[in-house]
């Protein structure tokens, strides 16, 4: 009696175990792939991203997925059929069969997010063929249709629509709402997020860098341009960039948010900062002097003597002359007038070792490390710009509080986010962070800086005709890797500059990463970017050639666009000029144009100069 009984349970546990392991293999089956009549998620159109002007820089747009059923698969056929398809979407040839073959799921893709025009030739291909198991699904895809303009700070998204860098990924909530979408299917639509980018200094300044890039063989190139009052960043290059639309195409490093992630020594530009923040201690004056025979020497003990070489002999300097002939011993002797707790917690007010808030994912805070973790060598070598690791997000921000008159303003890249309906989700307005200077102190220092951009100073090559500037260059060496020591070859070349000096609105900093020209020296390759850099943003902008700018203080730029291109009796040099400045010339009858393209005039036919008559032909191509 009791073996039946055994039998008996041991037969109820199997059947037990049986159906549990079936009810398992049917989720993970039900997991791998859903039938096409299962309840489709909520479908979310991810917000655009729009530039200060509206211009799109990032939009949703439609792309197809080609699905196989295979309970509808022609049994004899459908190889044929797959093979058909394979030669059709240029696949490799038998992959979209392996996939058949290989997966154990009845619902699978043959390929993923082609273009509208691929979808319709497999449409026809469908008709044509009767093929029956194929279905072609519409999906939401994305396009950058500025291709590589900003793509550091626009982004991209993968494959499943998620952001993947940029305010793609720091603002996908806000993009793509999904969690408003509740569980019952239907559109949701995301919000816009308007950038405090102008997509037309972006051109500008990425066309400048990438020349410098180029020209001195560089492992990258940082360009930013910021509104001293407000923290708006008008333009943030990164180079190399890439193009979001075709992300996989390009090496990682190409993706890298240098200007936000990427730490490093400044070199002299700091000198900036340090004889702001030991102005504004008190230690030191404009008058204060000290006097440099070419080297920075410290004694410390009868055995010990700090020695720091300087670029030159500069005899008597003051402020003005350290930051004009970046002198390393006037620097130096500065720092010893003040304690090594007071000019860390200065240099901290300016915002160096901890991030500067952007909006970007992973942004490095930089290092300035604990004042008790100091050697004797270090104050003096902070003062000059070494020992210390810095952002050239950072170092823009920290520029702005001198430009403004002693105010840090937190750096933007946002400034609005709409809702669907135009209406504001919510508003980044400009955000004072602390005052680290008086604002005689800002003004002292950036008359010093202006000493710098003028005759025989470090940052001639900068200067702008008819606009003051003021600048500060910097050559930093490099640590070698494999050594410890610092390189005898890699360099960073940089630049500072603060415009118009008299009323300063724009701060411009650049950085050129291991330049392999003809020199390293910031003097020489850097500051004639800045100077260029400056040129195109005061035209852009409408800056007088004076002292007068014009530019509003509301808060906002307002941009003295150019007006709508003229053809005469000339043609006009058009390259660079945007499509949108180009359209009133189609209503021109007594022209043959023809607009090729979209974005920027790359070529011209006939060039610059060319007399025009009635009835001339006109090619425009734009990129």
């Amino acid at each position: 009696m009791e073996r039946r009984h055994l039998r008996y349970w041991t037969a109820i546990a199997l059947l037990a175990a049986f159906a549990a392991i079936v009810t398992a293999r049917y989720a993970k089956l039900a997991s791998e792939g859903p039938s096409p009549a299962s309840a489709k998620p909520p479908e979310v159109v991810r917000g655009s991203i729009l530039d200060r002007n509206g211009r799109p820089l990032a939009v949703d747009t439609n792309l197809y997925n080609i699905a196989v059923w295979r309970p509808e698969l022609d049994k004899e056929l459908w190889t044929e059929d797959a093979a058909e398809l394979e030669r059709l979407l240029e696949l490799e040839p038998g992959s979209v069969r392996r996939t058949v073959e290989t997966s154990r799921a009845d619902f699978m893709y043959a390929v993923k997010r082609i273009p509208a025009s691929r979808a319709l030739e497999v449409q026809e291909l469908k008709r044509r063929r009767g093929l029956s198991g194929f279905i072609v699904e519409k999906v939401h895809g994305r396009l950058y249709p500025e291709r590589t303009l900003a793509s550091h700070v626009v982004g991209f998204v993968g494959n499943d629509h998620y952001g993947l860098g940029g305010i793609e990924a720091k603002y996908e909530n806000e993009l793509a709402p999904r969690a408003a979408a509740g569980e019952n299917g239907g559109i949701v639509y995301g919000n816009q997020v308007i950038l405090t980018l102008d997509a037309d200094a972006q051109y500008l300044l990425e066309r400048i860098a990438r020349k410098a890039w180029q020209d001195n063989g560089a492992e990258a190139v940082m360009l930013l341009a910021q509104r001293a009052s407000t923290g708006e960043i008008l333009a943030y290059v990164s180079m190399p960039d890439f193009d979001p639309n075709d992300f996989l195409a390009y090496p990682e490093t190409a993706w890298s948010d240098r200007p936000a992630l990427y730490a490093y020594e400044p070199g002299s530009v700091f000198k900036v900062f340090s004889m702001a923040g030991i102005m504004e201690l008190g230690a030191i004056d404009e008058r204060s002097a000290f006097y440099c025979d070419g080297a920075y020497e410290r004694v410390v003990s009868p055995e010990e003597t700090i020695r720091i070489r300087c670029l030159g002999n500069h005899g008597r300097v003051t402020v003005t002359e350290i930051l004009k002939y970046s002198c390393n011993s006037g620097a130096g002797q500065a720092s010893d007038t003040v304690s090594a707790l007071d000019f860390y917690d200065i240099l901290r007010e300016f915002g160096f070792g901890m991030r500067t808030g952007l909006p970007l994912p992973g942004e490095s805070p930089g290092s300035l490390r604990d004042p008790k973790t100091w050697s004797l060598r270090s104050k003096p070598t902070i003062a000059m710009g070494q020992e210390l690791l810095v952002t050239a997000a950072q170092m823009t921000a920290a520029a702005g509080a001198i430009a403004n008159g002693g105010v840090l303003m937190k750096p933007r890249l946002v400034s609005r986010v709409l809702a669907p309906d135009g209406s504001t989700v919510s508003e980044e307005p400009a955000q004072p962070v602390r005052r680290v200077l008086s604002p005689e102190t800002a003004r002292k220092i950036l008359t010093a800086m202006e000493a710098a951009a003028g005759e025989a100073g470090t940052g001639r090559r900068a200067a702008v005709s008819g606009v003051r500037l003021a600048v500060k260059t910097g050559t930093a060496q490099m640590i070698d890797p494999g050594t410890g020591r610092y390189s005898d070859k890699d360099f960073i070349a940089s630049c500072l500059g603060i415009f118009p000096a008299d009323a300063p609105e724009i701060v411009l900093y650049l950085a050129i990463v291991k330049p392999r020209g003809e020199s390293t020296f910031g003097g020489r390759i850097a500051a004639p970017v800045i100077g260029e850099a400056a040129d195109s943003l005061i035209t852009l902008y409408g800056l007088a050639r004076g002292s007068t700018p014009t530019l509003s203080h509301s808060g906002r730029i307002v941009l003295t666009k150019p007006a709508p291109v003229q053809i005469g009796p000339t043609m006009p040099d058009l390259i660079g000029t945007p499509k949108r400045l180009l359209l009133p010339l189609l209503t021109r009858t007594d022209l043959e144009l023809s607009i090729e393209g979209d974005g920027y005039v790359v070529s011209q036919d006939p060039p610059p100069g060319t007399p025009v008559h009635p009835g001339a032909k006109i090619r425009l191509v734009l990129e």
